[in-house]
């Protein structure tokens, strides 16, 4: 099925928009201009981009070195690999800086006699979020590299790079942000009591910042099968990849 392409005029310069259905964070390809779509007030945000610093060849190589790594993969998995596709796609983020102060009651139960726990976890947070919904992406394994952000500029962007826009606004992404913070603080009281009788969580947020970082997609294929790579374009860090199964024999 094709995805059917809506087009607006830019507010700032007065170029095509090209919206794929469900994004709502757009930004001009012409100008670097970034509204929302259908929005009725003026919109401002930080916006920075993230330089690939690598190429085909380099994440092919960092892929491979990947492989020639760790016990558990198989010995000739760079040697057998074919790498199937590379494909750069610039993913948008959304950076949300959380301070989370939470108040717990509980039994810890692994103690006998089982005793009352209560107490408080604060932590701050910068909690990245994916603007794309219904996608998979490890962002608890990536973290926003300092180095090599700047404001954005589509200039900057490799050509040929598939570029993505949101598909939630600033606030999904706070409260999408809350909820994934909320979680691993309820995680990190369950370090501390085995049964939670009284939970409840304080938030303090500032306004989030949207950046465009570049990932490589990659697929291999090793003995006839075919496995996923996702690798960082600034660092060229392999995030995940899958591992082929390997069969031990016992000697």
């Amino acid at each position: 099925m094709v995805d059917i392409v809506s087009e607006i005029e830019c507010e700032n310069c007065g170029a095509p928009f090209s919206i794929n259905p469900g994004e709502i964070v757009s930004t001009c390809r012409y100008c670097g201009y970034t509204a929302v779509v259908g929005a009725d007030q003026p919109f401002q945000l930080e916006h920075s981009l993230i330089i690939n610093n690598n190429n085909a060849a380099s994440i092919e190589n960092a892929l491979r070195d990947w492989m020639r790594e760790g016990f558990m993969k198989p010995g000739d998995l760079a040697k057998k690999s074919k790498i199937l596709t590379l494909e750069l796609r610039y993913l948008p983020f959304w950076l949300v800086q959380v301070d989370a102060t939470s108040d717990y009651e509980g039994v810890l139960e692994r103690v006998s006699p089982p005793s009352p726990r209560k107490g408080v976890i604060d932590r701050d947070y910068d909690w990245l979020v994916l603007g794309r919904k219904g996608a998979q992406f490890p962002t608890r394994e990536y973290s926003i590299p300092n180095t090599g952000k700047i404001p954005f500029d589509f200039k900057r962007i490799d050509s040929g790079a598939n570029f993505l826009n949101s598909e939630m606004t600033s606030e999904e992404a706070i409260q999408r942000a809350k909820y994934e913070v909320e979680a691993n603080q309820r995680f990190l009281a369950k370090q501390e009591v085995d049964q939670i009788t009284s939970f409840n969580t304080s938030f303090k947020v500032d306004s989030p910042t949207y950046i465009h970082a570049p990932i490589w997609f990659s697929t291999y294929e090793y003995k006839g099968r075919s496995y996923n790579a996702l690798l960082d374009g600034s660092s060229g860090a392999v995030l995940r990849a899958d591992i082929p199964q390997t069969d031990f024999k016992m000697i």
